[in-house]
């Protein structure tokens, strides 16, 4: 067999390491692509069929490739009309649902295995437990007791789910519809997180009939912002003072937004102005203002930087202000499980007396999970062993410049996507994960040139 790189994970971040890997590797080389759940290009955030769970960003900006910034866009154009059931346009830009999306990622997949000649793109449908070193690179296992070797690998697993809190024998899977069950109307639903997963499982519930009261609850009951029209708006001249703590950061951004507003521009214009040095800004900062940033302002930021698509945004605004739809600040001291329901005692934001609260569902909308909560045997593993280890912060692996993981010794194991959060903070959205997919690629080929005799080739998806 051809000399290997594997890639774990085929939801955005792993099909876009795949995709670029087989255009720089030598063509002497495969691309082993590893996924464990229902498809491959899907992933979590596009295996879903329902027409109301909509990209959170511009078809504009979802592009596959980033020297191809209307790749999608043209896709989504060459549609038959009747394939594009359920696009948004609106005056803040096209927002597409996120099946079709998916769909558009399967395609490229499937392009790439079926392209003429000896195919260098292999499929493997199981999940990977462990990645055993071995002379020359790694022994590769999978659930299933199939074994590869491998000279690296590149962690693309996307978000980690939480361990399924809160814990009740009535908890809802937001990512699972088709097993809520027969849900009584007159008896509410409570959703824990009220971002953007919540936005998605209001959806899901209404669309799988429930006509009933939705409570939603978390610690500041902060729901996300929606996209409007925006212009370019210079990027901010922050000085060093400006780095050294989260307090005069936050200030000199404010006064940003202000002069903004006064020119008679939109926050929204700032905070895009943001995202090309989000990353420096997030290094920059010391680590103690990094961890004061998440303690405190995480979901402020959040609600503004990810942004709802504004018929999504509309759908939330119509349900509250009909009282189908309760957005509370509060936590959750208590669940009892009883026949038929939990009764949840929560504890409200701002002092106000504990209230108890029997619902028949809880849909754990709390969004992403931690690499010490994760129950991913080959990251347990990866941990345990010394070849890889969490960021300073948990929130993912710890990673250098070049995307490979920091570990007791030295590896040809790379990462991207979301597990670099505690790493670049702005990791998660699809441009920001494709231009990482070019430059992991990139990397690995100048790692492994001479491996195989082969000279390294030009990049070109």
């Amino acid at each position: 067999m051809n000399p290997v790189i594997a890639v774990v994970g085929a939801g955005f971040s792993g099909s876009m390491a795949a995709l670029h890997l087989l255009a720089a590797l030598p063509r002497s080389w495969s691309v082993l692509l590893c996924e464990k759940g229902g498809s491959f290009g899907r992933g979590l955030a596009y295996g879903t069929d329902a027409p109301a769970h909509l990209l959170n960003l511009r078809a504009a900006n979802m592009s596959a490739y980033p020297d191809r910034p209307e790749h999608f866009a043209a896709w989504l154009g060459g549609l038959p009309e009747d394939e594009r059931s359920g696009v948004a346009v609106t005056p803040a830009g096209t927002f597409a649902p996120r099946a079709l999306y998916g769909r558009y990622l399967a395609e490229l997949l499937t392009e790439a295995v079926v392209t003429a000649g000896a195919p260098r793109l292999h499929l493997v449908h199981d999940t990977i437990t462990d990645l055993v070193p071995i002379a020359g690179g790694y022994r590769l296992r999978t659930e299933g007791g199939a074994v590869y070797p491998v000279a690296g690998a590149v962690l693309a697993m996307g978000n980690l789910t939480g361990p399924g809190a809160p814990p009740s024998g009535h908890r809802l899977d937001p990512w699972r519809p088709e097993d809520f069950g027969r849900l009584h109307p007159d008896r509410p639903v409570l959703v824990v997180g009220t971002g953007l997963t919540m936005v998605d499982a209001v959806a899901s519930l209404r669309g799988r009939g429930f006509a009933g009261r939705i409570v939603a609850l978390s610690r500041r009951g902060l729901v996300p912002s929606v996209h409007a029209p925006t212009k370019p708006w210079p990027v901010p001249d922050l000085k060093a003072a400006d780095l050294a703590s989260l307090t005069r950061l936050t200030r000199r951004i404010r006064a940003e937004v202000a002069a903004a507003q006064r020119s008679g521009r939109d926050w929204r214009d700032v905070i895009d102005a943001l995202r090309p040095i989000i990353g420096y800004l997030w290094r920059s900062l010391p680590a103690a203002e990094r961890a004061r940033f998440l303690r405190h302002l995480r979901p402020f930021w959040d609600g503004h930087r990810h942004r709802a698509a504004p018929p999504a945004a509309a759908a939330i605004a119509d349900e509250i202000a009909a009282g189908r739809l309760d957005v509370r600040a509060g936590r959750i001291l208590a669940i009892a499980d009883e026949p038929g329901e939990a009764v949840v005692t929560i504890r409200p934001r701002g002092g106000a007396a504990d209230e108890m609260l029997a619902v028949q569902g809880i849909v754990d909308a709390t969004g992403i999970g931690r690499i010490d909560e994760t129950g991913d045997p080959l990251l347990r593993r990866l941990v345990v062993r010394g070849l890889a280890r969490p960021d300073a912060f948990g929130l993912g692996l710890a990673a250098g410049k070049d995307y490979r993981l920091h570990a007791e010794r030295s590896n040809r194991l790379w990462t991207l996507g979301p597990l670099l959060r505690g790493t670049l903070w702005e990791c998660v959205a699809v441009p920001d994960i494709r231009s990482q997919a070019a430059e992991v690629a990139a990397l690995v080929a100048a790692e492994v040139e001479g491996l195989s005799g082969s000279p390294r080739r030009a990049a070109s998806v």
